[in-house]
């Protein structure tokens, strides 16, 4: 495991865009201890609470909606198309290495195909909730508020994450794709609160403090 993290440090230190705040091998660092503080530019996987599938995307297109390529919840640990960049929000003055409090606005960009977590009003494939999607192009409707317990945002705490422009909380549940995604769970938005639309933050990439917000 210790290794795997090392391997992602230094995949992200040769790979990503420093405009973006992406990790540099100094202050890279990985972690599975609990109450670890989160910031701006960590790479982490999500975990949904109560399947325990993590947040996953890959380069699939929805067979319908909006067509845009799919977001799905993955059973396996080890799959590196689960891995997510932790991004601030448009015109603002947050940076790598500040701490994210709750109620904050957050975007998550996926680290393998560098797209946008999205969601809009198509419906979702299986249940025809709000679809969640992955897109190329940047736009406010990528914003997501984090809703949790204490001052901060930390791992492996309990949080919901609700997209800004259509009230829809981050959801999954037990309902699998047989073709597009064969064995993974439809991810979509549902704008009541509920168990399903819990997530907590796992194996990732977590950097040094450098600041707070």
């Amino acid at each position: 495991m210790a290794l795997g993290f090392f391997g992602l440090a230094l995949f992200l230190f040769l790979t990503l865009d420093v405009d973006q705040g992406s990790p540099s091998s100094a202050s890279a660092a990985s972690s599975s201890s609990q109450n670890v503080e989160i910031t701006y530019g960590a790479v982490l996987k999500l975990m949904h609470e109560k399947t325990k599938f993590r947040l996953h995307s890959h380069d699939v297109p929805y067979g319908s909606g909006s067509g845009q390529q799919s977001v799905t919840g993955f059973p396996n640990v080890d799959d590196s198309n689960s891995y997510w960049i932790v991004r601030p929000p448009l015109d603002t003055s947050a940076k790598q290495g500040d701490t994210i409090p709750h109620g904050a606005i957050i975007r998550l960009q996926h680290m393998r195909t560098k797209k946008w977590l999205h969601s809009h009003l198509f419906a979702s494939p299986i249940s025809g909730n709000i679809e969640v999607s992955l897109f190329h192009i940047l736009f406010n409707s990528q914003s997501l508020a984090i809703e949790g317990s204490g001052k901060t945002w930390k791992q492996d705490q309990r949080i919901r994450l609700q997209h800004v422009d259509t009230g829809g909380y981050l959801h999954s549940h037990d309902k699998k794709y047989s073709r597009i995604a064969g064995g993974q769970q439809e991810v979509c938005g549902v704008r009541e609160k509920r168990a399903d639309n819990i997530w907590l933050a796992a194996e990732g990439v977590y950097l040094p403090i450098t600041g707070s917000k």
